[in-house]
């Protein structure tokens, strides 16, 4: 007769094996459901007595079976003492559904395996969340392949058509004098010289594309500002603008030369051109190591920014924020587009009065490679 021992543990674990919430079996060698918990048998959607009356191979995804009695027979030759599958049965519906399966082996007293002990995990809702996902960023990745390929037929048409508007407005203005005192002519050709700068801006941004990996090299931070702050320096003087280059000489960081030089120009250009005119304008450029980013810091002392204001729509294409008769409100979004196809993230801080910190995180190289570009003069 059992002692009360015994009869408890063997009613513990009838208990913690029926009412567990994942599905749990014990399988015959041959394959054969010998139990199974309620939640197995309501999530492949058998009772209890159907299942045992099949074997796992019966209901299990041709394409999975193989890797599961491969793994089964190295379980039983003691190669490995457990393994974990993902693998597809079929739900008494039809419906195929997913399971994460972990296996082990009992064996008797002198090693000899008796039954494989199966806990079977439910992960259909997962597997058809990562398949809708997939789905929808092939559909994603194929729009924006079509959205590219219409911006550039877009902006070569355009660009063919106003190049031909301004063709015939100087024929006409060299053709017919008396055309220059028309009110309407004189509105017709402003209207072209727009349309010519707005179908100009297109292009550039339409050129604003991902990096190719492979075009990306490691260039000097340091160099790259130093012939910026040299390209600038003629209109840095005439508006009597001091610039100081703190950017630490060793940083190396991911970018394109060109995509470099756009990007930084346009920060002074920005800081000389939106200076307090009441004060010494100085414009201070520095640079930290940050984890796996190098963050280059555009600080001025111009008129600033209110981020409470403008914040949201700074970066966005033809706005603005101060009565500059030059601006465009186009400078920032591409200089953003081009910091972001870098791989890189911009910031700002700014307060009306007192100045504007822009910070750029530019990607660090993995790996530095002697015959890199660190100089960046092309």
């Amino acid at each position: 007769m059992p002692d009360r021992i015994s009869v408890v543990k063997e009613q513990l674990f009838k208990n913690i094996f029926d009412f567990a919430n994942g599905g749990l079996a014990i399988v015959s060698l041959k394959g054969k459901w010998v139990k199974v918990n309620d939640s197995l048998a309501t999530y492949l959607g058998y009772s209890k007595e159907e299942l045992y009356k099949l074997s796992f191979q019966q209901i299990t995804h041709k394409k999975d079976l193989n890797i599961d009695l491969e793994n089964m027979r190295l379980l039983i030759k003691g190669e490995i003492d457990k393994y974990q599958i993902e693998k597809r049965y079929f739900h008494k519906n039809g419906n195929i559904v997913w399971a994460l399966i972990s296996v082990s082996l009992l064996r008797d007293d002198h090693g000899e395996p008796i039954y494989f002990i199966a806990q079977i995990l439910d992960i259909t809702s997962s597997k058809e969340s990562k398949s809708q996902l997939k789905i929808l960023l092939e559909l994603a990745q194929e729009q924006n392949n079509r959205l590219t390929n219409f911006a550039d037929i877009v902006t070569h048409n355009l660009k063919t058509h106003t190049s031909n508007l301004s063709t015939l407005v100087s024929f006409l203005e060299e053709e017919a004098h008396d055309l220059v005192q028309d009110e309407n002519f004189e509105l017709l050709k402003g209207s072209v010289i727009n349309l010519t700068q707005t179908v100009s801006h297109l292009t550039e941004i339409a050129k604003i594309k991902s990096v190719d990996e492979n075009k990306i090299e490691a260039l000097n931070l340091y160099t790259f500002v130093s012939q910026a702050i040299y390209n600038i320096s003629a209109i840095a003087k005439n508006k009597n603008c001091v610039i100081e280059n703190h950017v630490d000489k060793d940083h190396l960081i991911n970018a394109i030369p060109a995509y470099l030089d756009s990007i930084i120009l346009n920060f002074l250009s920005n800081a000389i051109k939106y200076r307090d005119q009441t004060r010494d304008t100085v414009i201070k450029l520095s640079s930290q190591i940050e984890n796996d980013h190098v963050a280059f810091h555009i600080e001025d002392n111009g008129l600033g920014i209110d981020l409470d204001k403008f914040g949201d729509s700074l970066f966005q294409m033809y706005k603005t924020f101060h009565y500059n008769d030059d601006a465009l409100g186009i400078g920032l979004f591409i200089t953003k587009a081009h910091i972001e196809a870098l791989g890189g993230h911009v910031k700002v801080k700014s307060e009306v009065g007192i100045g504007t910190v822009f910070s750029v995180c530019f990607k660090r190289p993995t790996t530095f490679v002697l015959e890199s570009n660190t100089s960046g003069l092309k």
